[in-house]
């Protein structure tokens, strides 16, 4: 890992524990049992730097991979001006609105000014 790397994952890692803290609030807000909120920033995400093509600056992106299988499942942004978007994947049957099918939950802001929602689809059959 090379030294900017390290200094950007550092100066967010504070804003990415913030982060993981909303993402499970907005997976427990659904109704999902607290085992199911499990969003942290374990050896499970890879770092990297991609150069934000409207801005020319370094953007800082994780992304989460599943343990096993290694396939993504989510990803954390973080811009130079200090905006920010995130998402995880749910990937199940909304557990008490059968017509619905959570694929992620998503949040967004800056700094303290965070927002958040779920990424609904209509469920298959309904």
């Amino acid at each position: 890992m090379n030294d900017h790397l390290a200094e950007k994952i550092l100066q967010n890692a504070a804003q990415a524990d913030v982060i993981c803290q909303e993402l499970n609030r907005q997976i427990l807000k659904l109704g999902f049992p607290p085992e199911r909120a499990d969003v942290t920033l374990g050896s499970h995400v890879q770092y990297s730097l991609q150069r934000d093509t409207f801005s020319g600056l370094d953007s800082l992106v994780g992304v989460w991979t599943h343990p096993t299988s290694g396939y993504k499942t989510g990803m954390l942004l973080f811009h130079a001006d200090e905006t920010f978007f995130a998402e995880y994947d749910v990937l199940q049957p909304h557990p008490s609105k059968r017509k619905w099918f959570v694929e992620a939950v998503t949040v967004w802001g800056r700094g303290d000014d965070i927002k958040g929602d779920p990424r609904l689809l209509p469920a298959l059959g309904e």
